[in-house]
């Protein structure tokens, strides 16, 4: 180790749930192409939006990424979503890349800030998630739990509604996926449907 490596320090990744760039930590995925890591930071509650997702029939190039939220939105904005628009358009305190999460971002949401003290539904592949540090499994009834995080339990002050949220993540020219936050269930709505959204933004840490 050289004598500058002995002398830089040590960098630490903050704790999940840690008031962080704007928002609070919710996580860290890898990017299946690249390798990279990237650190996944979630707005206040205060900053939800609602709205569709896009027009039913019409299929977006770009907007397919499982872990790239930002590549996504921009993607769904320049295709004319209103609802993109108006995330890219946020300023959080000072932070500007915010987001709609790609479906494995948004899995985190879920696993680290459930809501509810509800079981989770078990079916298809709730909770797989490939591409988070540590790898997601699926879900059983009781895992995750509802999150040790008071200010996101049901309730709180961050807390997710119990209901459906959008991702940005694609399914097909007619769908993109979608969670339920009262138990987890990943699922695909209509993209004319209207749903909220959690925004989050993303730093790459190495």
């Amino acid at each position: 180790m050289s004598a500058v490596e002995k002398a830089a320090p040590a960098l630490t990744t903050p704790s999940i749930g840690q008031a962080y760039g704007g928002g609070f930590v919710t996580g860290i995925t890898r990017d299946p192409a690249t390798g990279k890591r990237s650190l996944h930071i979630t707005a206040s509650s205060a900053h939800e939006l609602v709205g569709k997702w896009g027009e039913y029939g019409e299929k977006i190039e770009g907007a397919d990424s499982l872990t790239d939220s930002l590549a996504n939105t921009k993607a769904m904005a320049a295709a004319g979503s209103e609802l993109a628009a108006k995330v890219l358009a946020l300023n959080i305190e000072g932070f500007t890349d915010w987001a709609i999460p790609a479906r494995d971002v948004q899995e985190l949401q879920y696993r680290h800030f459930k809501p509810t003290t509800e079981e989770n539904w078990e079916n298809s592949r709730n909770g797989d998630n490939p591409h988070s540090e540590p790898v997601g499994q699926l879900y059983s009834a009781e895992d995750p739990l509802q999150t040790a995080h008071a200010a996101f339990q049901e309730g709180g002050a961050e807390a997710f509604r119990d209901t459906w949220y959008w991702s940005s993540s694609q399914r097909s020219a007619y769908y993109a996926f979608s969670m339920d936050f009262a138990d987890g269930s990943q699922d695909s709505y209509v993209k004319n449907d209207e749903l909220r959204v959690r925004p989050v933004r993303s730093e790459l840490i190495d």
